[in-house]
């Protein structure tokens, strides 16, 4: 999977987690140990759980100040 714009060059985990009907991504930024998480319909594909959760991490990293603002 292709790391967003902003999460270019970063050390990321993903882990998806089954929750009944559900799934939830969690995305952790290695270096600052960032963590969010999201859930989504088990029927949508991983790719979709993982990308939501790599666009959440890059919005919460912005807010932190562990990444510039976008431009």
């Amino acid at each position: 999977m292709k790391p967003t714009k902003g999460l270019e060059g970063r050390e990321i985990l993903v882990e998806l987690i089954p929750l009944g009907q559900y799934i939830k991504a969690i995305a952790v930024d290695v270096k600052t140990d960032t963590e969010v998480s999201v859930t989504g319909p088990k029927s949508a594909m991983p790719s979709v759980h993982q990308n939501n959760a790599m666009r959440r991490l890059e919005y919460v990293m912005r807010k932190k100040g562990h990444l510039p603002p976008e431009e």
